[in-house]
């Protein structure tokens, strides 16, 4: 196995189990050595007793005892087990002899030696002296053996002194081993990820750490050059992506800022040409075109015409001023309306070749689409191809979209006036018919029965008639200025005060009665429509007192909280509500039906010879910000 391929694990449970091993083996021998060692102490100690045992035997047999010769044989007994015992050994004890060729040679001569020793003191017998003379002999015998014992035994303590030495020398080396493998394996790739890290957090993205083993820390070397590989990658690109994304972000900006623009120019105009030439204009710098053309489509949807332009060729406008539905690319019908991009080409099977002849190349068309309905479009053209980004067609359909809206506005403000114009003139018909036309028909039966009078010669009936006419004329001369006056009234957009007196100020002029006015508080001015319906029931209301009362004095009280109030009092004649008829029940129709447009309800109090009360209480909702609120009862 290639070492480069070991892990760091491996590497270190090898050097472990090494030296492991080493120092099994070592405290092995160390072991076996010690084990001879002590069974040689105990062959020596052995030795020794053979020693004693012979002399021991030597003076039983001299002594000349009658039991000498059994105590001799016994101690042969204890001699041949002490030789067997040598000879084998006894490792329970332990005892062994550290046999070599001179303890074997000198074991075998003190073998031999007993064996006739033996023989001599115990079948043949000798004298005492002899006895003594042969111990001598054998127990020199022995003491060589004992000789040779020790010798092996001092070799067998050189050599366990070795081994400590060399058990010494091995942990020591084990341990320097073992540090150096740790700073190899461990510390020095330690030291090379350290040194890189703190490089990298410096911003050199550049740094890479030598990969030169297949162990873990390689592994994490060979991660660590691949991080640092994608940040610098990544570090590279990130100056482009946020350029890109600053640009995206600035793109979006813009757009909202257009959007502002063109939704605050879009509210500000104030007629459907000033819109088109606007929107056209604007549209055209946000898409960068040459030439814009906003163009109407009517209510069938059959035709468009040519609403405004900008940039764009006069002879283009003249003869594109009104298309057809389906005649050209530009003006397709609402099923087909959607925002596209028209390439032109020289040879259009239309045969509606403007565009070309102008030196446009492509052209952007842009449907106004108000929910399901076609208001018109919005032709963007270019002298060049073009291609419409996702975002660029949001954009203009959002643009699109807000100048429908603001068509619409457009139509229904028109619709609104034309309404407000319609209503005043059935009003102006009602007042006419009901007043002027009433006097002017009475004035001609009594021109009639003038020119019946004067054919007849009858001076009498001719002046009474004369009179009639010339009350008649007052009358009707009165009720136009009346008329008039009631047309020239106009809102105010302070208090209400000022509106008030202004009117009764007029109603004094005209007729030459007192009037006061009365206020009771300060509330939340009146919006301008509500305020015109009021002040005309309240010139009704002193109409009627002018024409039928015959009132000294006239009271207007106004009361501002919790809601409006007014109130007209006069101090004339009276009538009886039920009886009510001719201009007087007019009177009262004209001031309900004003009032039913603002939502306020007409209370009419009198009786004859006790003056009359009218008074016009709104709601309380009517503000300049909510309006006339739904109509109420009217009394």
């Amino acid at each position: 196995m290639n070492s480069r391929s070991w892990t760091l694990t491996v590497k270190l449970v090898a050097t472990g189990i090494t030296f492991l091993m080493l120092a099994l083996a070592s405290i092995g021998l160390t072991l076996w050595v010690t084990w001879n060692l002590e069974g040689g102490a105990a062959a020596v100690n052995e030795a020794g007793r053979m020693r004693m045992q012979t002399y021991r035997m030597a003076l039983v047999l001299s002594s000349g005892l009658p039991d000498a010769l059994a105590q001799a044989q016994q101690f042969a007994m204890a001699f041949d087990d002490s030789l067997a015992l040598l000879a084998t050994g006894d490792p329970s004890r332990p005892l062994t002899v550290p046999w070599s060729a001179e303890s074997r040679a000198s074991f075998d001569e003190v073998r031999g030696l007993w064996a006739q020793l033996r023989t001599r003191w115990l079948q043949d017998g000798s004298d005492a002296a002899s006895f003594a003379h042969d111990a001598d002999i054998f127990v020199a015998e022995v003491d060589a053996f004992v000789t040779a014992i020790e010798t092996q035994i001092a070799r067998w303590t050189a050599v366990l002194h070795v081994f400590q030495m060399a058990l010494m020398a091995l942990a020591v080396a084990g341990a320097v081993a073992m540090l150096y493998a740790g700073y190899v394996l461990v510390l020095a790739p330690l030291a090379r990820l350290k040194r890189g890290l703190e490089s990298v957090q410096a911003g050199d993205l550049s740094t890479r750490v030598q990969v030169d083993s297949g162990d873990e820390f390689g592994e994490l070397s060979a991660g660590f050059n691949e991080m640092a590989r994608t940040l610098q990658a990544l570090y590279g690109s990130l100056e482009s992506k946020v350029r890109e994304k600053t640009e995206h972000l600035e793109a979006r900006r813009q757009r909202l800022a257009d959007l502002y623009e063109v939704s605050a120019f879009l509210s500000k105009a104030s007629t459907l040409e000033e819109l088109g030439r606007g929107f056209a204009r604007q549209v055209r710098r946000i898409a960068h075109a040459d030439a814009s053309a906003v163009r109407w489509c009517d209510e069938g949807n059959q035709r468009y015409l040519m609403l405004a332009t900008d940039n764009l060729p006069p002879e283009l406008v003249s003869a594109e001023a009104c298309l057809d539905t389906g005649q050209c690319h530009c003006g397709r019908p609402a099923a087909d309306a959607g925002t596209r991009v028209i390439p032109i080409r020289p040879s259009d099977s239309s045969g509606l070749g403007h565009c070309s002849r102008s030196g446009f190349e492509s052209v952007v068309s842009v449907p106004v689409r108000l929910h399901d309905k076609v208001l018109g479009e919005v032709n963007l053209f270019y002298r060049y191809g073009v291609m419409i980004a996702q975002d660029d067609r949001d954009l203009l359909d959002a643009l699109a979209s807000h100048l429908a809206s603001a068509m619409e506005g457009q139509r229904a403000a028109a619709l609104e006036r034309e309404a407000a114009v319609a209503g005043e003139r059935s009003l102006l018909a009602r007042e006419l018919h009901d007043s002027i036309a009433q006097s002017l028909a009475f004035m001609k039966i009594q021109v009639q029965l003038l020119r019946q009078a004067v054919s007849r010669g009858d001076k009498d009936a001719a002046s009474n008639v004369l009179g009639e006419l010339d009350h008649g004329v007052r009358e009707c001369y009165a009720d136009v200025r009346e008329l008039l006056m009631h047309f020239r009234t106009r809102t105010s957009e302070e208090d209400m005060e000022p509106a008030l007196r202004t009117t009764l100020s007029k109603f004094e002029h005209q007729t030459g009665l007192a009037a006061r006015l009365e206020m009771d508080g300060h509330g939340v001015a009146l919006a301008p429509d509500v305020q015109v319906q009021v002040l005309h029931i309240i010139q009704e209301a002193l109409s009627n007192v002018r024409k039928h009362a015959r009132a000294r004095e006239v009271v207007l009280r106004a009361t501002a909280r919790p809601h409006w109030r007014f109130e007209v009092v006069d101090d004339g004649l009276g009538f009886d509500l039920h009886d009510a008829r001719g201009e007087t029940q007019v009177g009262l129709r004209i001031m309900r039906e004003r009032a039913e447009r603002i939502g306020a309800t007409v209370r009419v109090r009198s009786a004859p010879g006790q003056g009359c009360s009218v008074s016009v209480e709104l709601p309380p909702a009517t503000s300049p910000a909510s309006g006339a609120p739904a109509p109420a009862a009217v009394a």
